[in-house]
């Protein structure tokens, strides 16, 4: 099977084909999301609704039986991790443990798309959550824990609450994470803003300083 051949290639653990197949949650959840998913589309909602609710007792991994996945979706470790009804996945794409593809839960929004749309060769680091019609482009990262609620470009890199995007590049990274090269350049940011600010606190303090000691000096005259 391919995705058990995917898998393989992209775990580092490197598992055999027979530890994917009885041991691996995630290949689990994807597998028996396609049978809930063909019962959705035959109209028989509440069965496909009742069989995603039993795969999520065995694997932890809740997938809405409406939602969209294309080939090779790799859920690494798996649990917790919840996928919304109108999520759409491509191709290739790679989420950790934890991960929400959620809606932002807007008042009488019962209709349309409310979930994230992650397209081909994504991946997304552990415990971050995406919420509502957004799309994390081809080939981006999202860091673990991050808050995704506005688009990500393709090959791009988003960490934080909000997710901001702090760089990219052609190579896709476990967990999401940013290079070293990019961390450097945050910290260095960092420091930078940290220096100036220490600067202006001194000046205005410098500032206060002298106006109380031009007070005590004009009260002491008089």
């Amino acid at each position: 099977m391919s995705l058990i051949k995917s898998i393989q290639e992209r775990d580092p653990a490197s598992p055999t084909y027979l530890e994917v197949l009885f041991a691996y949650n995630g290949f689990h959840a994807v597998c028996m999301h396609r049978f809930n998913n063909w019962l959705w589309g035959l109209g028989l909602k509440a069965l496909a609704r009742a069989f995603s609710n039993f795969t999520r007792f065995l694997t932890g991994i809740e997938i809405h039986p409406e939602a969209k996945i294309g080939k090779e979706l790799f859920i690494d470790h798996g649990t917790g991790v919840v996928i919304g009804q109108t999520a759409i996945i491509e191709d290739n794409v790679t989420i950790y443990h934890g991960v929400t593809l959620g809606g932002v839960g807007r008042a009488g929004q019962v209709e349309g798309k409310r979930h994230p749309t992650i397209k081909e060769g994504a991946i997304i680091g552990a415990g971050a959550q995406v919420l509502g019609d957004v799309t994390v482009g081809a080939h981006a990262k999202v860091g673990s824990n991050s808050v995704v609620t506005s688009d990500i470009p393709d090959y791009a890199t988003a960490i934080g609450i909000p997710a901001r995007v702090v760089g990219g590049d052609d190579q896709a990274r476990a967990y999401g994470m940013p290079s070293r090269k990019e961390m450097e350049d945050i910290i260095t940011t960092i420091d930078c803003i940290t220096r100036e600010m220490g600067k202006i606190k001194k000046e205005l303090n410098l500032d206060i300083d002298e106006e109380c000691d031009s007070g005590n000096k004009q009260e002491a005259a008089e």
